[in-house]
């Protein structure tokens, strides 16, 4: 396997790890909006921090994680997180 190989799969597990950790994180909050709201932030620095750490740009992850985190929080409902 090449450098360039080991370098492209290095990156695409950390992209894959950080999204995985970020999307389970999305759901917090008690109604539909708070969980739109905190999964869309939590998303955004996740996205962002993906985006910098793999070369790419943060402000594109920050756009794609902020959406994938709202769209996750807002499918979320209560009983799906198990809160109490």
């Amino acid at each position: 396997m090449s450098v360039y190989s080991n370098s492209i799969l290095r990156r695409g597990l950390l992209s894959a790890s950080v999204l995985a950790m970020g999307l389970g994180l999305a759901a917090c909050g008690n109604s539909t909006g708070e969980r739109a709201l905190s999964g869309g932030a939590i998303g955004a620095g996740v996205g962002a921090a993906a985006g910098a750490v793999t070369g790419g740009s943060a402000a594109t992850g920050a756009i794609v994680g902020g959406a994938a985190g709202a769209a996750t929080g807002a499918l979320t409902d209560a009983d799906d997180l198990r809160l109490d």
